[in-house]
């Protein structure tokens, strides 16, 4: 039963988590990672194993995955980061053929949540407010820049002065105008949201956002808040999705009835390891469901509240490398 853990870079929690969970069912299987240079991954390092793949956009990329998932037995994938997802959703089936199963939400939810202008939408739809996009020749400062298929906060601008416009930002039509949530009102929460193969929402984890570091969260606490309602009554069942679903909202310090949806990206959000220590432990289910084909038929609330995680950085040592 190995699982990989695709593009696995940094993610060194995230493989040990589901070392750690796949042991308990099968201590014989193991976790490989993959990424374009596993040598200088960590969490390639601290894997079973792990093996090299072409980078993405390559034209051998998909086939050469393929035959190294077969050589390695792999039977179970968990994507990490959102330029692989939509392939690996395309594939699904195909991989599903020769016994490979991919925890991926369905394509036309992967694409809602690669556009953020779509996925604004979706929220509307649900009921969840978002911030105003203007038009470029009619909006107000200050504001928010960011491109509609961004990641990492890449090329995101807070514009408070009429000066800090360029031409880059009026002639790339990724970007977006958005209306500036103040943080000084709001709170930035990330919610892990664990999704079952009936697409019905089985956990909720709102993670307050306290310090964040080349787009990815660096401090932050567990809060059972209203959120855990909130996206029970807006988002509790969301077609095609699956496993782990990691959205962004902002909440109102002072007024609960205001939740602004940011953006919803399907796969593990690098800030998920607080909610496995928290107790909401996704990789159990994913076994669960995936590999023992056990249904999950409870919702779970029981996790810790008020964790405060505070990241640090750590050495991998890799003896005898020559590179």
């Amino acid at each position: 039963m190995n699982i990989l853990i695709t593009s696995a870079g940094r993610r060194v929690s995230l493989v040990r988590a589901f070392q750690k969970e796949l042991k308990k069912f099968s201590p014989d299987s193991k976790v490989f990672a993959s990424d374009s240079k596993p040598e200088l991954s960590a969490a390639c390092q601290v894997a079973d194993d792990y093996f090299d793949v072409p980078r993405l956009e390559d034209d051998s990329y998909f086939e050469e995955f393929v035959e190294l998932c077969k050589s390695h037995n792999i039977k179970l994938i968990i994507p990490t980061i959102d330029t692989e997802l939509l392939q690996l959703a395309q594939n699904k089936d195909r991989l599903e053929e020769i016994g490979i199963t991919v925890v991926i939400s369905s394509v036309k939810f992967v694409r809602k949540c690669r556009n953020k202008r779509v996925i604004h939408n979706f929220f509307e739809t649900n009921g969840i407010l978002t911030a105003k996009e203007y038009e470029k020749d009619n909006y107000s400062l200050p504001m928010f820049i960011k491109p509609y298929d961004g990641s990492r906060s890449v090329d995101t601008y807070l514009v408070n002065k009429e000066s800090e416009l360029i031409d880059y930002h009026f002639n790339n039509e990724k970007l977006m105008f958005l209306e500036y949530i103040c943080h000084s009102d709001f709170s930035e929460f990330t919610c892990d949201m664990y999704y079952s193969k009936s697409h019905e929402l089985k956990c909720v984890v709102p993670r307050k956002r306290l310090e964040v570091r080349d787009g990815e969260v660096y401090k932050a606490h567990t809060q059972n808040n209203i959120l855990v309602d909130y996206l029970k009554k807006h988002l509790n069942k969301i077609d095609g999705a699956v496993g782990c679903i990691t959205a962004q909202f902002f909440l109102h310090n002072n007024d609960e009835s205001k939740v602004y949806g940011i953006e919803i990206n399907p796969r593990f959000g690098g800030g998920y390891p607080l909610s496995y220590l928290a107790g909401a432990n996704f990789p159990k289910w994913i076994i669960e469901e995936y590999l023992l084909e056990k249904p999950l038929e409870d919702k779970f609330d029981s996790w810790e509240s008020d964790l405060l995680m505070i990241r640090y950085d750590d050495e991998i040592l890799v003896h005898g490398y020559k590179g």
